[in-house]
This record gives structure tokens, sequence and C-alpha cells, in this order.
């Protein structure tokens, strides 16, 4: 079928957090919200219709899960990735971050170092030093327009020594899709200073033109033994609300502990809606995907062009993946406290800022909502800054 995306959808009835929590963090609620990391689109019709099925099954107690469930996600990155995956390396996490979180937790010490690439998801940084363990940047560096590794700067820190490594892949918020040759220098620094790699692989799907994903667990069986994969749907098909993620665990004892962590703490199942909304995901939403990435390349290009034919002033990274644009606002000479103010009480839009020392003079710009918002957004910003 065809998906319109192009649809305005009311969020503002849904208990959306996109939405409803504007006044708390931006001290205002008339912005375009375009900050957190979801869709304003409906998700695959097949989804919905999985759902609803449950629903009116009319039933909600405790669930199983079934084989098929972790057998899908094995089907679809088999498919889409020549990755061969089994189930019994998986295990279920209420989300990506509350999995990281157990990560630290039961896997690292107080004071031992984490290494993170900033400018990155602000999560990274707050599980880390919330957690009582060493936040220790590894600043990524632009090399002629285009965000790139510092293996040189991670290698010294590398040698300081440090027990976990957080790769974010695609990247979050710049929009690199990491090439494998990328992957592997990253990889063999981490394998000869004996730090674990725990990649945050959500937006996998999300990925445009000639740029490929590849699983930094794929690329070989070392690889695969010294990290933990963390994948979902949420990102992908919109499914965050449901809070159902995947573990991919190299290492059997690893995978034991965590799910006895689960066991203890009762929190070892789905929901009846994650349950059968993932399954139908991975196995029949590929033809709603095809449209949205269609849609979502039309969103950044149509960023690009507005803002380098109306706002020259700034400047854009064109993403290989996810559905952000990253926007460099460094002519403004604004502070990072004054280019703040700026977005939410002159633009009136709600930007993503919050990436870390890195991310100074920059804006993270969801575009995954209908083309009219795009613009609407874009021209409040033209029509702020030409004020200037």
């Amino acid at each position: 079928m065809k998906y319109n995306f192009d649809e305005i959808n009311n969020r503002k009835v849904n208990f959306s957090a996109k939405y409803d929590e504007l006044k708390p963090k931006f001290g205002r609620d008339d912005l375009i919200p375009m900050w957190i990391a979801d869709m304003d689109f409906k998700t695959a019709k097949p989804i919905i219709d999985a759902i609803i099925n449950r629903a009116e099954q009319g039933i909600f107690g405790y669930v199983s899960r079934p084989d098929s469930y972790f057998e899908s996600a094995c089907e679809w990155y088999k498919k889409k990735y020549g990755w061969n995956l089994k189930s019994e390396w998986m295990a279920h996490s209420h989300g990506v971050i509350p999995g990281m979180v157990m990560m630290i937790k039961e896997f690292t010490k107080p004071k031992d170092k984490i290494i993170i690439q900033s400018p990155v998801y602000n999560e990274f940084f707050d599980i880390v030093e919330d957690h009582d363990r060493e936040l220790v940047v590894n600043p990524l560096k632009i090399v002629n327009g285009r965000y790139e590794m510092d293996y040189d700067d991670l290698e010294q820190k590398a040698k300081a020594g440090a027990k976990m490594f957080f790769l974010c892949n695609p990247h979050n918020p710049v929009g690199r899709v990491w090439t494998k040759e990328e992957l592997i220098k990253l990889g063999d620094i981490c394998l000869k200073y004996g730090i674990q790699v725990i990649a945050d692989e959500i937006h996998c799907e999300l990925v445009y033109g000639n740029n490929k994903y590849t699983p930094f667990a794929s690329i070989s069986e070392e690889f695969f033994e010294n990290s933990i994969t963390c994948i979902s749907p949420s990102k992908t098909f919109n499914l965050a609300g449901l809070q159902s993620s995947i573990l991919i665990f190299g290492d059997k004892q690893q995978l034991e502990t965590y799910n006895h962590l689960l066991q203890i703490q009762d929190i070892k199942r789905n929901n009846c809606f994650s349950l059968v909304a993932t399954e139908a995901a991975y196995r029949y939403g590929e033809e709603w995907l095809k449209q949205l990435l269609e849609y979502l390349k039309g969103n950044l290009d149509f960023v690009n062009d507005y803002i380098k034919l109306n706002i020259p002033k700034l400047k854009t990274y064109t993403p290989e993946g996810t559905y952000f644009a990253w926007i460099d606002c460094k002519e403004l000479e604004m502070s990072a406290k004054e280019l703040e103010d700026f977005m939410n009480n002159e633009v009136k839009v709600a930007f993503g800022l919050w990436y870390g020392k890195e991310s100074e003079g920059y804006v993270r710009m969801n575009v995954a909502c209908p083309r009219s918002v795009v613009e609407q957004a874009l021209i409040r910003l033209k029509t702020a800054i030409d004020k200037l």
C-alpha cells in the first residue's frame, strides 16, 4: 500500500513527550518540536493490525516470548545485512539505554573509564557519570567537511586504561554511517587494550544512498566476542513508546549474567504489544520502510537546499543515516546559552542541543515529520536570523 507521510497527525492528544515536555524542557510550549528522536508518522499498517488484533483479545496478562520473536530479528538481519545471528545470543531489554545501564553496573566498577565519541547522544554522558564511572571523550574530528574518528587520540586514551567503549553506529547526531574499514580500525584498538565495545545500532535501518551499515559484531569472531550490540525496531518503525529492544551478546557468560539480572528484577518479559509489534515490524515492515526512507531523504535534501539558498550563515552536514539534520550555526557567533535562547525564544523551534562540548554552535533537527512542518520550521529560522 501507499503511505501518506504528508499527513498531519495530532500528537497532542496521545500523551506525546515530544509535545507535552516542551514547557518543562524549553520554558514554553509554542515551539515546533524537533528535539526528541521519534517520528510524527503512523507506523506500518501490518504493525498497527497486529496491535489491534492483540488488543481485541481483551486479555492483558503476563506474556511469554515465542521463539518466533527473536527469530524474526535473525531473519531480518540475515536478509538485509548478511549477518547470521542466532536467537541464543539475544536477550530482551526495555530499551537500549536501560540495557546499557545494566551493562555499566554489572560489567564495570566505580571509577572505571568509559570512552565515548562526542558530539554524541546526550544519554551516553549521563549514564556514565551518574553511575560513578569516569567519562573519557574521544572527540570526532571534521576532515574536509566530514566527521571522522580520531584514531590517534583514541589510542592514547585507550593506553591510559578503559573498560568500555560506546559506539554509535550510525552516529547520532552527526549522521555518519561508519564504514567497515573505520570499524575495523576502531575494533582493533579496543581489542589491543582490552576494551569492550557496546554498539548502539538502533538507527541501522535509516541509511541513505550508497552508504552501507555494517554491524560491528559481524566483522569478525573477535569483534563479536568483545562486544554487545543493541538493536530495536523502535526508531525505524516509530515504536519507542512500546519499550522493547534486543541485546546481542558475544560472551555467553555475560549473557547469562544479564538474563539473571532480568530474572531477579522480574523485568524479563515483553509487554503484550511490544511482542507482536516487533515481530510484525521485522516480518512485514519492509515496504513501509522503503517508502519512509524515500520521504526522509527528501526532507533532508529539502533542509540542505533551503539553508544553502536562504540562510547562508548556516551550514548543514548531509547525513548518511538517521533522520537528523546536523546544522552548524557558529557563524551566528553566539555562546551555547545564547544559541539555545535564540532558538527557543526567537526562532521558536525546539532543536536538539545537548551532545557534549563538541556540539556547541550546532543544532540537531529531527526531520521525521511532514515536509510542511519542516518548511515551517525553516521559515521561522530564516525570519529570526534575518532580523539579527
